[in-house]
């Protein structure tokens, strides 16, 4: 491996690595017809399907115009669709279509395929101590000042 003094820096590795794994990821959901970001909002949905607009908002830690373009943008590729809520005409959720359903699967095996181009080299014991510190540093910047 070719030596780069700029990736000591834990800050700028870090950043260095997502960029590389969202463009990897990028590609991968291109062949299938899903935009990033895409398959965390479907990811939800997989879940918990019939979210409500301000639900996922909360759950993807975005703004609201964000999740109207990017429902919009779902809409139109026959991803999800608008029901109104049964209990309240105010209220519209999202629920999947059955195109939104198939494509789990192909979803979850473009994130194996980066999981496992992330993780080559790694034993099981590294694997896990890998999670847990970046667990500890995302605990670190979403709970201290």
């Amino acid at each position: 491996m070719e030596y780069k003094p700029e990736l000591e820096s834990i800050n700028v590795l870090l950043g260095v690595i997502g960029r590389l794994q969202r463009t990897q990821l990028n590609e991968g959901l291109a062949g299938i017809g899903v935009y990033a970001g895409q398959e965390r909002f479907l990811w939800h949905l997989w879940r918990q399907d019939g979210l409500t607009q301000s639900q996922l908002v909360e759950r993807l830690c975005v703004q609201p115009p964000t999740i109207s373009k990017m429902l919009d943008r779902m809409e139109k590729a026959g991803l999800v669709m608008r029901r109104p809520d049964t209990d309240d005409s105010r209220i519209s959720r999202v629920c999947l279509t059955e195109q939104g359903h198939r494509s789990q699967e192909a979803v979850a095996e473009v994130w194996k395929n980066i999981e496992q181009r992330l993780t080559e080299g790694l034993s099981v014991e590294e694997r896990l101590l890998l999670r847990r510190l970046l667990l500890q540093v995302y605990e670190n910047l979403t709970h201290n000042p």
